[in-house]
């Protein structure tokens, strides 16, 4: 079955949940840092945040920038599970003290979750984008986009690096029967952005005088 990590900085008070686990059939690590951007994506990435909330956080962020594909799952106490949010950048999460047959359960659900990808999805960089099912996720955060946002999006991922007009993305995205002006392509693509987020906008560059293209790294 699928190897799983869990990222944590008292192994010694985990291994009743890693012998969980691997009764479930999972080969399971503990280790006290997570998968690099040159590793292999693991199947699934349990962070430790019990303790310190903070340190699990940046973690799960962490895990998230080098293993964008991998389902990622936070541990936390029920009395600090308020204090997570769309930051952290998980697909689900664990409550201590574990019960064993939930864990396997969430488990399952996230690699599933991960399969469903369709085989034409495209990704740039940390964007996956799947025409066959219309999402689109950021390393693994789903955003919520319009159809023309999207139909523009998956348009540029399908070429990153190459630059288009403004009026040829018109007439590619909107058609040529669209009686509106280029403006619309400014608007969409400021739209873009904001969903993209600070960190990530830049993706779609601004190439004056001509037009936009989509590239992989330009993050801030």
């Amino acid at each position: 079955m699928a190897d799983i990590v869990i990222v944590t900085d008292r192994p010694e008070d985990l291994w009743g949940l890693k012998n969980g686990l691997e009764t479930g059939g999972h080969r399971v690590v503990l280790t006290t840092t997570g998968p690099g951007p040159s590793d292999a994506d693991p199947g699934v990435v349990i962070v430790d945040a019990v303790k310190d909330l903070t340190r699990g956080r940046d973690n799960c962020r962490s895990v998230r920038a080098a293993s964008p594909r991998a389902p990622l799952l936070a541990l936390v106490a029920a009395e600090t599970l308020d204090a997570v949010g769309p930051d952290w950048e998980i697909d689900s999460f664990l409550l201590d003290p574990v019960a064993i047959p939930e864990a396997l359960a969430r488990i399952r659900i996230a690699l599933g979750s991960q399969v469903m990808e369709s085989a034409g999805t495209v990704r740039v960089g940390d964007l996956a984008v799947d025409p066959t099912t219309y999402q689109v996720r950021l390393r693994g955060r789903p955003l919520d986009l319009t159809y023309k946002e999207f139909q523009l999006l998956f348009f540029l991922a399908q070429r990153p690096g190459r630059v288009y007009s403004r009026q040829q993305l018109l007439q590619e995205v909107w058609g040529y029967d669209f009686f509106g002006g280029t403006r619309t392509v400014d608007v969409h693509v400021r739209r873009l952005r904001a969903k993209l987020g600070a960190e990530h906008e830049n993706m779609i560059a601004t190439i004056r005088n001509v037009g936009y293209k989509l590239e992989s790294h330009r993050t801030r």
